[in-house]
């Protein structure tokens, strides 16, 4: 997805919850998406994240809202930081609000980011949907799931391979004993053995 298509994306989904967020809130979201430490947390996994929703958006109860969760969802990003999805959501809500959402709308905003966590089952058709499509990289074609697991490594170049190695085959062997590993039944038709073979392979190393 380019940046026209993500700018789009963005502008449509504010209209449809007849909102109006400054035009500062995209830019220094586009600019937090090109920051230089990051590989993977690019504008390349919002724009995959934005066309798995396009095809699941039958799906969702607030498609608008997801859409949003999902620009805001990486939106800081600190490898050095265990906090970068409260921020985010914290920065979502904000930025909800200013823009004339209604209290409650934003809290769901500023809830369904923080499902990204993926440390607690997610609660209600929009946060299983957004978490499965955060997820859906791991079911990528062989190729793309490669490249992932390098982007992954080069955002934690800084860590000796003897303690990133092991870390990173218990992250992804916690996915892989999850079942299932996708929420929602179309995700799972289209993502789970595909994600099941790339996993079980870079677990075994």
């Amino acid at each position: 997805m380019d940046t026209a298509a993500l700018r789009a994306s963005w502008s449509d989904a504010w209209r449809a919850l007849d909102a109006s967020p400054d035009d500062a809130v995209l830019a220094e979201l586009l600019a937090r998406y090109g920051e230089a430490h990051r590989a993977y947390h690019t504008l390349q996994h919002l724009g995959e994240c934005l066309a798995h929703l396009a095809r699941e958006r039958g799906g969702a109860e607030r498609p608008a809202e997801v859409a949003l969760a999902l620009w805001f969802h990486d939106a800081i990003y600190d490898v050095h930081r265990h906090d970068n999805e409260a921020r985010s959501a914290d920065w979502a809500r904000q930025a909800a609000l200013d823009a004339g959402l209604a209290p409650d709308a934003a809290e769901r905003l500023h809830a369904l980011v923080m499902a990204t966590r993926h440390d607690t089952q997610p609660v209600g058709a929009d946060a299983r949907l957004l978490v499965d499509i955060d997820l859906a990289i791991l079911g990528a074609p062989p190729a793309r799931f490669a490249e992932y697991e390098r982007q992954i490594r080069s955002e934690y170049g800084h860590v000796p391979p003897a303690v990133f190695e092991p870390r990173r085959r218990q992250i992804l062997g916690g996915f892989l004993a999850r079942d299932p590993l996708y929420l929602t039944a179309s995700m799972r038709d289209r993502q789970e053995a595909a994600a099941r073979a790339n996993l079980g392979q870079a677990v075994a190393g």
